[in-house]
């Protein structure tokens, strides 16, 4: 997908580079291409990285690619401006848009503090009239909004929300009375005003064309006679994610109707009346021959677990991260899942569900042990991690919450799985050290970033010196997105990773000792970057501000613990009286780049300086 804020950031790099190119021109070096000709040639580059570098070759080149692009990824919607978005690209049908910062997910943004979808609305509404989709993250989107795309984009076929809020039922009612070539319809844990499940009724008798129907985030009932008769007549529809409303009975009725999907996710896995139904339901799964990814299983019953035996074989991702199934249960489940390449779970399969794992599925490429609530101790060790690592040498991502571990457990994960390129390890409890041997878990990540050579991301935890930081900066040199919580000893530590990550683009740090020394120890760096976050910290107003003066691209913000109601959309700008020391540790930091410069709708309690 394309970058669209690290696109324009290369204006002026460009703009050297044009220079150039209008002296080679002159001296009759420089072979063009007709206009006609280099727009069908760029429609055959698709990566982000390659359309890149196309638009820096020269100047027409620039703008063939910004003519010729129909499809835009903004990491962060305060990067640019809708108005820059449409002058760079007149002809999008595909728009990618990410809001609040991803600490977002774990509370630590207070409610209203932005990413509000509604202004943009009025220019994709009067730039791209033809737009077909919407993928949102982390948005604030208001029923409003979801009018607008329904009334006002007569070919809209996808919308896809992530981890966004603000919306209610009636807004998606909207979309599906509106949208008539709706293909794509995607609600992934957003939080939703959930007025009912009627806003299935809204689906035209003629709607036939869904391919992708994801309500698993609702909480209401849904009216289950319109959700039958719109899977009957959607004969492409691939995949089908249900919420905890519908029933082991409900979806044997589905999947007669629906024997063609390729991912599904259940409802309510638990409560059938009586054992024909059971039957019914199995051979039912059996005959859904090109299912391939499986999720959902809310409030699971082991004796139910079975009935998905017959498609075991053939499934390639597998997501049980809201089901409590045993370590029993789910061995013999795993046992029949050779070919799976994605997994989530929770860790109440514990180390020998794991160690199941590692012995069968030898082609997993992606690993998330996700917690369960057991007074925050967790299920899992570090040897659930380490199976798993000597049977799948082909593991390239891992999320892993675990109760404890040792450096040597690490270490073994990095030499088995070199092949890593996202390793996310939370050691639940901050700050501990290896419990074999008490000491720091330095060495444990610095074979993490020595033997993977790939590792794009790293998230760390354990009791780290300084030493683990000094490992990062001096091998992890393709390393884009670096977590840090409860780490380090001083600002070095940061100094290390600053200077010795060149492709370094998200940083997030919280609970941390680090201080002005160590945020301004990227100034060469941060223009680079798409954000750096900073919670709990050691950071002044006075460091912000610093920040703020040299880096004049970047929005330096300083988030306040105020009441949650005195900001919202279209609320008083920030940025207003100061009632800080200047010497006192902010509480929260966000800077980005941008060049739309400072947002107009920041609350009360967020200084943008």
């Amino acid at each position: 997908m394309i970058r669209e804020d690290e696109v324009v950031l290369h204006k002026d790099s460009f703009m050297e580079l044009e220079q150039e190119k209008e002296e080679d021109e002159e001296e009759g070096r420089l072979t063009t291409f007709p206009d006609e000709v280099l727009e069908n040639v760029l429609k055959f580059v698709t990566g982000h990285k390659d359309r890149n570098a196309v638009s820096v070759v020269c100047k027409a080149w620039y703008k063939a690619e910004g003519w010729n692009r129909e499809a835009v990824f903004i990491g962060n919607c305060y990067a640019v401006s809708p108005d820059i978005l449409t002058r760079r690209f007149p002809r999008l049908k595909s728009m990618t848009l990410k809001g609040k910062p991803r600490f977002a997910d774990f509370s630590l943004v207070p409610p209203n503090w932005g990413a509000f979808f509604h202004p943009w609305m009025p220019v994709i509404v009067e730039s791209y009239p033809w737009l077909e989709a919407l993928r949102l993250k982390r948005m604030t989107v208001s029923d409003e909004s979801l009018f607008m795309i329904s009334q006002l984009l007569p070919n809209f076929r996808a919308l896809n929300l992530v981890n966004c809020d603000g919306f209610s039922t009636e807004g998606i009612a909207a979309i599906t009375s509106h949208c008539r070539y709706l293909q794509e319809l995607d609600l992934q844990e957003c939080l939703v005003d959930d007025r009912g499940g009627e806003w299935l009724s809204y689906f035209p008798e003629s709607c036939n064309t869904l391919v992708t129907l994801n309500f698993s985030c609702l909480e209401s009932d849904v009216n289950f006679e319109c959700l039958e008769k719109l899977v009957s007549r959607c004969r492409s529809l691939k995949k089908l994610n249900l919420n905890k409303g519908v029933t082991l009975e409900q979806l044997l009725r589905l999947l007669v109707k629906a024997p063609q999907l390729t991912d599904l996710g259940t409802g309510t896995y638990s409560q059938m009346q009586n054992w024909s139904q059971y039957v019914e339901l199995r051979t039912a799964l059996s005959n859904c021959k090109d299912l391939r990814h499986l999720s959902g299983f809310w409030m699971v019953e082991p004796i139910f677990i079975p009935l998905i035996y017959p498609l075991a074989q053939n499934l390639l991702s597998l997501n049980l991260s809201y089901a409590t199934i045993r370590a029993t249960e789910f061995a013999k489940l795993i046992q029949r899942c050779p070919k799976l390449e994605t997994l989530w779970v929770l860790d109440s399969v514990e180390d020998r569900g794991l160690q199941t794992v590692g012995e069968t599925c030898k082609n997993l490429v992606e690993l998330r042990v996700f917690p369960t609530d057991h007074g925050g101790q967790g299920s899992v060790t570090e040897a659930g991690l380490v199976a798993v690592s000597q049977g799948c040498p082909n593991l390239s991502s891992v999320l892993y919450f675990c109760k404890q571990c040792t450096n040597q457990a690490i270490e073994t994960v990095a030499t088995n799985c070199p092949m890593l390129t996202r390793f996310r390890l939370c050691i639940i409890t901050p700050r501990q050290r290896d419990y074999i041997t008490g000491e720091t878990m330095d060495e444990g990540f610095g074979a993490i970033v020595k033997n993977c050579k790939n590792l794009s991301r790293l998230a760390v935890s354990g009791w780290l010196s300084d030493r683990a930081f000094e490992y990062i900066g001096h091998y992890a040199k393709k390393l884009e997105t670096l977590s840090v919580a409860f780490a380090g000893e001083s600002d070095a530590a940061m100094q290390h990773v600053l200077s010795g990550c060149p492709r370094l683009r998200k940083l997030e740090i919280r609970d941390s000792p680090f201080g002005d020394s160590a945020l301004l120890a990227g100034l060469h760096q941060y223009e680079s970057m798409r954000f750096l976050w900073m919670s709990a910290c050691r950071v002044s107003l006075a460091g912000c501000g610093w920040l703020a003066g040299a880096m004049p691209r970047l929005n330096v913000e300083v988030i306040r613990e105020q009441g949650d109601a005195e900001g919202g959309e279209g609320g008083e700008k920030g940025g207003g009286e100061l009632v800080m020391d200047c010497s006192e540790p902010v509480e929260k930091l966000y800077a980005y780049r941008t060049l739309a410069g400072c947002r107009s709708d920041a609350p009360s309690w967020v200084i943008t300086l």
